[in-house]
Order: C-alpha cells, then structure tokens, then sequence
C-alpha cells in the first residue's frame, strides 16, 4: 500500500470488470483510496473497455472523487473517494456496454448518499456478458428490495449490440442501514412466465418461434404448469437498432425468482435461443437454490453491507460469486461462509452463502 491506499490484483479470480465494480464501490462506501492493477489481465483485450471506464465515471462523479489512470486500454487505476452525494448523475457507455452493469457498481453507493438520487444509465439494455434490463427489472429488483430499500427503474428506450443507444432511468432514495436477507427456502415452482422479444427490423414471427421453442424444452420437464410467455415487437420509438432475445422466470411458493434468458444473434437460430434461454432455467431449478446462478453474485455486495446475518440457499457457487466474496472480505469487515448442504438428496449440489454484514450506516441520515 502507498499511504492508505487499498492494493487489488484485477487479474486473479474472475479477472474481469466484477473487481473493479466490486472494489471500487466498496471504496467509494467506505472512503478507502484504491490502487487497481493488472485490470481484466487475462481478458483478450486487457485493460479498461468503454462500459469499466463509465462505471469509474459515474462511482467519481457519485462522490467527487479522484481517478487517475481512466482511459481505454488502462491496466492501472488509483481512486480517491470524496463525499457521495445524492442528485443526478449520466453514464454513457456510448456503445452497447451494459447499463445494468453501470447500475451494479453505482446502486450501492447511491444508497448511502445524503439524498435521493437520479442515475440516467445509457449503453446496452439486452447485450451479451451481462444481464438484460428485463432480468434486473423482473427478478433482481424485487430480490434485491427484501433488504429494505426500493428503487425505480424506467426503461426509457433500449439498446442492443452492437451501437447500445438504450437508456434507463433509476431514480432511489438513501437508506439509513440495510436488513440482512434470508433465502433459505426454495418452495415449489408455482408460476413459470416471460418475454420472447424482437426490435428494429425483425419481424414477430421470431419472437413467437422463440417463445415457442422454449415452451417445448420446458414441458419435457414440467407438464402441470402454465407457461405464458409472451412475444412483443418492442415499438421503435423505444428502442435502438436491432435485437432479439427472451427471458423466462419460474416463481416459487416461497417468492423466489429464479431466470433463463438468451440473447438471438445473426445467424442464430430463433429456436436455438428459446432452447437456451429454457435449459438455463431449468437448470437453475434443478440445484435447488433460491437464487439462480446470474443473482447469486449480485446479491453478495449488499449481504457485505447489511447488519446482521444473511443467508442464501443456491446452486454450485459460481466464479464471479467467489471473486466478490474475496473482494468484499478484503475491503469490509464482513465475514463469509460457503457450507455445501450434504443433507439435502445428494445429487442436488446446493451451499448455503451465510454472511455476518459490516452493518454499513448512512453517516448522512
């Protein structure tokens, strides 16, 4: 360390962007200065890409900070967190860099802030390596408000790769402290329902073959079950360019959400999407977690910040959820552990993410 500042090794573990948006909103909440290096090491393009350098932006912007070494390409950054304030803030990836990733790093910081605040988020709304706008909206939103907070998402228009050209509007007020979670209960599968999707110049026909096929892979699985999903054409004032995707939920008894989606790409057959996006939700229900295998990570930063112990059933613990792990115990004083549940039926590979939270205060309320 040089002076204060916090040393992260950005190419070990996942080695990719979840360290620095792990590591540096935790800076920003906790006021450690930040040294990163070897960033996204192990990537085929190493260094910051246009999505890393706004969601550095915006965590900047967010608390008056200083950040040395921000541009594309960079392997090094250091950051100095300021004050986070509240108010309105824009990122703009100015590509189809994910904004549900730019809401990632930001949320937890702007829940600590002195006041409400506005993020108008602009890049990819449904694009590869990240999670679609309907996935944050439909299971991790309202997962993620069981630790006592809400916020607003508006998805004002949406942006596919590879121009991005979307924008979502996330409007939440400060919380003063965050309640742990517990998840520990899977319940049966009451309701399975989603969204096949076409925009620009696809027509419906490949929404509703994707729905279609996706029906199918499911009901070789489950028989007893309604399945709605439903095919829209998104209207073109709302959306940018061309894409095609689906996500299908399954809820439980209990209130778990638990997702499979997909993303269509030229040359990619619409059933081959449906069949993908089905398979992934199924696999997710067979491990007998309550979260699936994209939440799981997601929800680690907030059980970090949270007062007391949280606890999440879910699958086998995926390498991103093991980076943030690392990464929150390095710079919190949360504790993790990661218990594989033997006694459930032993081809079920289930753990349960138990998590005593540093019990984080908003100093501002």
């Amino acid at each position: 360390m040089d002076g204060d500042r916090v040393e992260i090794d950005g190419g070990i573990m996942e080695g990719g962007g979840q360290i620095l948006r792990v590591s540096t909103a935790l800076s920003c909440l906790l006021g450690l200065p930040l040294r990163v290096h070897r960033i996204r090491a192990g990537r085929s393009q190493p260094g910051l890409r246009p999505q890393h350098l706004s969601g550095l932006e915006i965590i900047r912007d967010l608390c008056e900070g200083k950040l040395e070494g921000g541009e594309i390409g960079s392997t090094e950054i250091t950051f100095t967190p300021g004050k986070i304030k509240g108010g309105t803030h824009i990122a703009d990836t100015k590509t189809a860099g994910s904004v549900c990733l730019l809401m990632q790093v930001a949320m937890p910081c702007v829940l600590f802030a002195a006041s409400p605040s506005e993020l108008h988020l602009k890049g990819g709304t449904n694009a590869e390596m990240a999670p679609q706008i309907d996935y944050t909206v439909m299971v991790f939103k309202p997962i993620v408000e069981k630790f006592n907070f809400t916020f607003n998402c508006d998805i004002k228009k949406r942006g596919y790769y590879p121009q991005g050209g979307g924008e979502v509007v996330v409007q939440m007020s400060p919380v003063k402290v965050l309640s742990p979670i517990n998840l520990t209960e899977r319940g049966t599968v009451t309701k399975i329902y989603g969204r096949a999707f076409v925009a620009g110049a696809l027509p419906i026909k490949l929404a509703k073959d994707m729905a279609a096929a996706a029906v199918r892979c499911i009901r070789k699985e489950i028989r007893d079950l309604y399945i709605n999903i439903q095919p829209v054409r998104e209207p073109d004032d709302q959306a940018f360019g061309t894409g095609s995707g689906i996500i299908i939920v399954a809820e439980t008894s209990t209130g778990c959400l638990l997702a499979g989606s997909s993303l269509g790409k030229r040359g990619k057959n619409s059933d081959k999407v449906g069949i993908e996006a089905a398979e992934i939700l199924l696999r997710n229900l067979k491990h007998g977690g309550t979260v699936d295998d994209s939440l799981q990570d997601q929800l680690i930063i907030f059980m970090a910040l949270a007062k007391g112990v949280s606890r999440v059933k879910s699958g086998p613990i995926t390498l991103h959820t093991q980076t943030a792990i690392h990464f929150a115990e390095q710079l919190t004083k949360a504790k993790f552990t990661v218990t594989k549940l033997e006694e459930e039926a032993p081809s079920k590979d289930t753990y349960i993410i138990e998590c005593q939270g540093m019990g984080m205060i908003n100093p501002n309320l």
